[in-house]
Formats: C-alpha cells, structure tokens, sequence
C-alpha cells in the first residue's frame, strides 16, 4: 500500500493508525501548492480531488478521505482493537467521534489557516472551537481514551487535528483532562514513530 500524505496534515491521522496496525506501506509526502509528489509525479493524476490522505491499495484501487481510510485499515487488523466489530454499540461511538472531529474541529480549523481570513472571523472560530473543545474535555473526565480504556481511529485523528491549535494561537491550556490525554497519546509507539516520519519531531 502507499499512503499519500502532507507532514503535519490530516494525513497524519491514518499515518498513525496504519503503523498503530503495524501494515507494510510506504510513505508518499506531497506537496500540496505544487501537488507534484516527492518523486515529481502530478498529484492530481494519482487522485483527482488532489487532497491527502490518499491510500493506494496494492491492486491499484484508491480510498480517499481519512474517516474511511482509518475504518478500512482499521478492519484489516481487526486484532489491534482499534476499532469496535460491526453490530457494537462501541463501533458506531468511534464512528460518531469521528464525524464529530470531522465536522465540528477539523472544518473549523480551515479559514485559521487562511491568511485571507480575516481576523475578526477568525476571533469568532477561535471561540467557536473552544467551546467545542469544551464538550471534549467533558467527554475525556475518568478516560484513558475518547471511548474509554482503549486507543481507536478516533483518537487519531481527534489528536493531530488537536496539534493544529498551537499554530493558529488557539488556547487549550485550560483543559486538563484534553493535556492528559493528549501527552498520553503522543507517547504511543507508532504515533512517535509517525510524527518522526513526517519531521515533526
């Protein structure tokens, strides 16, 4: 398999879950000004939504968008536990997480990292997004993890789009059940070992 991904991006998400998987894979950064791959190859060719992540299955098929990604990798290794089986109430908790990152953390990140925002919007998106981060630390209180003792896709994804916050001068500080578990998740092997595959540490 390859995995098309930008360092530091929401790409990070099923990086981490396919080594968290222990998969055989190989690491493709792009560069998404350009969208010319590390080797030079047209991005927009490869997938033509030109957005990472991409996963490029050994038969040549291509996933794209990274709650589906981390679900199928997720499901080839069903031993790893990072995902619920089908038919259980926690399956479709990790999946209700996952949209909820999605939707209500990763979107509001966006116009933060567009300098034509301006800043007075960028203001209301900043508070937006700590009130959601509220419901979070909420949902964190006598947790290891988002669904309890165990690691899932959810706290993947929910940790890189969290990592965003100190680049666009969002204050979680006041969170302590959210820097718990954060720290908590960085230390994780395959996260470790993703963040210094993307040059991130």
């Amino acid at each position: 398999m390859k995995l098309f991904c930008k360092p530091g991006a929401c790409s990070l998400s099923p990086h981490i879950v396919i080594r968290e998987c222990g998969l055989d894979f190989s690491q493709i950064n792009v560069d998404l000004k350009t969208h010319l791959t590390e080797s030079g190859e047209d991005f927009y060719q490869i997938n033509p939504k030109g957005q990472v992540p991409t996963l490029q299955l050994d038969s040549g098929e291509l996933l794209t968008e990274g709650v589906a990604i981390v679900q199928y990798l997720a499901d080839l290794k069903p031993e790893r536990n990072l995902l619920a089986p089908v038919n259980s109430l926690a399956r479709y908790h990790a999946i209700e997480w996952l949209n909820y990152v999605s939707a209500e953390l990763h979107k509001s990140f966006s116009p933060l990292f567009n300098p034509a925002t301006p800043e007075e919007y960028k203001q209301l998106v900043r508070a937006q997004l700590i009130k959601k981060y509220q419901h979070v630390n909420e949902q964190l209180k006598g947790k290891q993890y988002l669904l309890g003792h165990n690691f899932s896709v959810a706290d993947a994804y929910l940790f890189v789009v969290t990592n965003w916050a100190k680049h666009v001068d969002v204050d979680l500080s006041a969170f302590a059940e959210l820097a718990e578990w954060h720290a908590r998740v960085a230390q994780r092997p395959a996260v470790q070992e993703a963040l210094k595959a993307e040059g991130l540490i």
